[in-house]
């Protein structure tokens, strides 16, 4: 399951990948990890407004959840939603309306050697970027707080593993959904079906080829949040990269 994420590109640099504006700009930090514990703010565009960027808290709240969004959580963890069970449950309100694109440019799986769980920081590797990491984004679906103006909260839609991340997070074989840009605009489509977005789902994971090395088994000893680079640096054992 992907509960935790980076993103490290200056404000510029994404707007100026995604063509999009940020409607709360002050509101935007780079993080090199971000820990879905906490319920941060993630970067999102929601399928109603498909050039504006939004910060939304991380863990859907359904409209019936609104009442006591704390208790919720207490309940339901909700930061990621299975992609196969999307139209069922909690999640179904949003599935056919509320399905959004959430920004990143890593995030974090653990793989289980030797009985220890190690941390994997999973990326595309670019030369666009001086730190060799690409932009991409997650398919996920939000709900806006009630009583609350543009507050939103949000989930990222995760799937069955492909062969390489069935290496990396090698007990659950999960990974998120991280859509092919050519399908961004498909994923905003109004008119698609149960079926045709399960379809999309299936066939939509990114072309573009991951990578994924070790980091500091720090990550999992609390619930961190940091700005700091250090956490996604590789560490030994350097035969353990895919």
């Amino acid at each position: 399951m992907c509960y935790e994420t980076a993103l490290t590109k200056k404000k510029k640099e994404v707007k100026e990948n995604f063509n999009k504006d940020f409607a709360n700009p002050e509101q935007y930090e780079i993080y090199y990890h971000r820990s879905g514990f906490t319920h941060p703010n993630l970067q999102i565009v929601k399928m109603n407004e498909p050039n504006t960027i939004y910060p939304a808290e991380w863990g859907y709240v359904p409209s019936w959840g609104m009442r006591d969004i704390t208790a919720f959580r207490k309940k339901y963890n909700t930061l990621n939603i299975k992609s196969e069970t999307l139209f069922q449950g909690l999640s179904k309100e949003a599935a056919f309306e509320n399905r959004c694109l959430i920004i990143a440019d890593g995030f974090f799986e653990p793989h289980k050697t030797a009985g220890n769980s190690i941390p994997y920081f999973c990326y595309i590797p670019t030369d666009k970027y001086a730190d060799n990491r690409d932009l991409f984004v997650f398919g996920g679906i939000y709900s806006e707080i009630e009583d609350d103006t543009n507050q939103f909260t949000c989930s990222i839609l995760t799937m069955e593993a492909n062969p390489f991340f069935t290496e990396v997070h090698n007990v659950k074989k999960r990974q998120p959904l991280v859509l092919d840009e050519e399908l961004y605009g498909e994923w905003f489509n109004p008119d698609l079906n149960e079926g045709n977005v399960l379809e999309l789902i299936k066939n939509g994971f990114t072309s573009k080829e991951f990578k994924a090395h070790p980091v500091s088994t720090d990550l999992y000893k609390r619930n961190l949040n940091t700005n700091k680079p250090y956490i996604i640096e590789e560490v030994p054992p350097p035969n353990l990269l895919f």
